[in-house]
């Protein structure tokens, strides 16, 4: 799942549509490089998002956040039981951020591969922990249970013991665009 609801306040304008190097939008590409690593992929909106006007293709499958404007932590529960109801056989989902264009097709591989429905699995990259977190079933549950803008940090402490960190050489695991000049 690609989060993608939040009005990034701190880029000034939607940030979603903004141009990378070579013309390509922000969250399409994302989108677009997270698709082949995924059996389903789907990109959590707020409601009055047209996904066509952020570069969608028609395909993609679009979970709406009503809530959206609450924070992060509200989304992603939102997000989360959506499609728990949708995919009742998945057994584990990654949480991917819609800013986050530059991950690496073998990083990308590398977490699903070690994903479990017991497991929550991140990338680490000289020493700091990034994204995407994959976070199997078992823990679907509380991350339903979130609010506000408070994310799945306290979740990945608590359940320390499931955690599974993958030292990659992908520094795009820590490069998101909060600002205009991040896309340079």
């Amino acid at each position: 799942m690609v989060l993608a609801a939040g009005r990034g306040r701190r880029f000034g304008s939607d940030k979603r549509i903004a141009r990378l190097g070579d013309g390509q939008g922000l969250l399409a590409t994302t989108v677009a490089r997270a698709q082949p690593h995924f059996a389903q992929l789907y990109v959590a909106l707020r409601e009055d998002d047209e996904p066509q006007a952020l570069g969608l293709p028609g395909h993609t499958r679009v979970i709406c956040c009503a809530d959206a404007d609450q924070g992060m932590g509200t989304s992603l529960a939102g997000a989360i039981t959506q499609v728990a109801a949708l995919n009742s056989q998945a057994s584990a989902i990654a949480v991917l951020l819609g800013d986050m264009p530059w991950l690496e097709d073998q990083t990308l591989l590398r977490l699903v591969q070690a994903a479990g429905s017991s497991r929550i699995v991140f990338p680490v990259y000289k020493g700091e922990r990034g994204h995407p977190v994959i976070f199997g079933r078992k823990y679907w549950p509380q991350l339903q249970g979130l609010k506000g803008e408070q994310g799945a940090r306290a979740i990945l402490h608590e359940h320390a013991h499931a955690c599974v960190g993958l030292d990659v050489a992908d520094p795009a695991v820590l490069l998101d665009v909060d600002c205009p000049q991040a896309l340079r």
